[in-house]
């Protein structure tokens, strides 16, 4: 593989990295429903503390998945692209695809 390519998938991999936890999945979700939430909100909504909750919404920023934006003493979240709601479309297909075929083993 030449460095080109290996540098496109070592791009891909750090999103997948960045995705690759249930609260951030749900964060992302969260904004991809409601366009944009503060932090003390995503925090009430995941039961964390706001450290916690803050660490991830970092990762997801820094993976380039959410923007941030202050606003008075608040920061709100927001989804930079929506498209990223398309893999969870994908990850759904998924999940149906894999319980079928164990159901076909059950019957």
């Amino acid at each position: 593989m030449d460095e080109k390519t290996q540098a496109k998938f070592d791009a891909r991999a750090r999103i997948f990295k960045a995705m690759g936890h249930p609260t951030r999945l749900f964060i992302v979700d969260q904004l991809a429903r409601d366009g944009q939430r503060c932090v003390c909100e995503l925090t009430e909504m995941i039961g964390a503390d706001m450290s916690t909750v803050s660490k991830h919404l970092a990762v997801l920023r820094e993976a380039g998945i959410v923007r941030d934006e202050k606003k008075g003493s608040q920061v709100y979240y927001a989804l930079r692209l929506p498209c990223v709601v398309n893999f969870f479309d994908c990850v759904e297909s998924v999940i149906k695809c894999n319980a079928k075929a164990q159901q076909e083993l059950i019957d």
